[in-house]
């Protein structure tokens, strides 16, 4: 995902401006998905909402993201719970350093800003696990603000619309487009009615984000780093504390070395703690 405050005149007739608008908000009405985090302007329950959707289904974030904000309701409570209760109930999203970065994002709102997500862009992407677009998002979603970025679904929708005979499209050519189109009274609506739409349109098309210059192929997941990082943190969540020896019985997985580098790195990152020789979740 990608972000830029570029202005650009462009050579599209209003016309055609105005029938694109037409179609994507008449779709959104007809057939906009029913997602809770759409419900709310809490700004927390935005934060944790476009974290889980970083690299992630909306199918799979459906099935955390009430259980999470129910555990977790605010800042206060992620911020007084274990590192490993967060984990239990974060299993099954992947990606766990995101739900570290939550944990850690829990303390800095409470001590710098009294309890409240700030809403600047700058603000926010210093914030751990915050880039550009997730920070433009929770600015949009939970603060209501005009901005311009570019996502995997609004990248498809523009690409669809306007370079169907283009390949290798820059986001660099999208977002004045985006800035003719935007919503500015409600950018968080235009927004899920984008997404929306490009959801839509993966379904009935071959993929139009392939066009992109930024597309690229997701590494398998089968015997990645990843994967046995995540079956680290879900052994130690239901055995804890272990040792190495236990930890690469427990897992069945080849290569002891690179399980012993993963844990030294895991332990580096914050993620785990060694204590007289055995793993626990910080």
């Amino acid at each position: 995902m990608k972000t830029c405050k570029t202005r650009v005149a462009l050579n599209v007739p209003p016309d055609v401006i105005r029938n694109f608008r037409k179609e994507i908000y008449g779709y959104f009405l007809k057939a906009g998905r029913d997602l809770p985090w759409r419900k709310t302007t809490n700004p927390y329950y935005i934060l944790v909402s476009e974290i889980m959707l970083q690299q992630t289904q909306v199918d799979r974030v459906l099935s955390k993201y009430p259980a999470f904000i129910k555990a977790f309701p605010d800042f206060k409570a992620l911020h007084r719970a274990s590192l490993e209760q967060v984990y239990k109930v974060w299993q099954g999203l992947g990606y766990n350093r995101r739900a570290l970065s939550l944990k850690k994002i829990a303390g800095i709102i409470l001590e710098k800003y009294h309890g409240k997500l700030p809403s600047s862009e700058a603000e926010l992407m210093a914030l751990p696990g915050i880039g550009k677009a997730t920070a433009s998002s929770i600015a949009a979603f939970g603060f209501n603000k005009p901005v311009l970025f570019v996502e995997t679904n609004v990248r498809t929708v523009f690409i669809h619309h306007f370079f169907q005979t283009k390949a290798k499209i820059d986001d660099a050519e999208i977002v004045p487009l985006l800035n003719e189109t935007l919503d500015r009274k409600n950018p968080g609506k235009w927004y899920s009615a984008l997404m929306d739409y490009g959801t839509m349109l993966k379904k009935q098309y071959r993929n139009p984000s392939r066009k992109s210059a930024h597309y690229s192929r997701q590494s398998p997941f089968k015997g990645s780093k990843r994967e046995i990082r995540g079956a680290i943190l879900r052994l130690l969540v239901s055995k804890s504390p272990l040792n190495q020896h236990q930890i690469i019985q427990n897992l069945a997985i080849k290569g002891e070395t690179r399980i012993k580098n993963i844990l030294k790195e895991m332990c580096n990152e914050e993620f785990l703690r060694e204590i007289k020789g055995k793993y626990k979740i910080t």
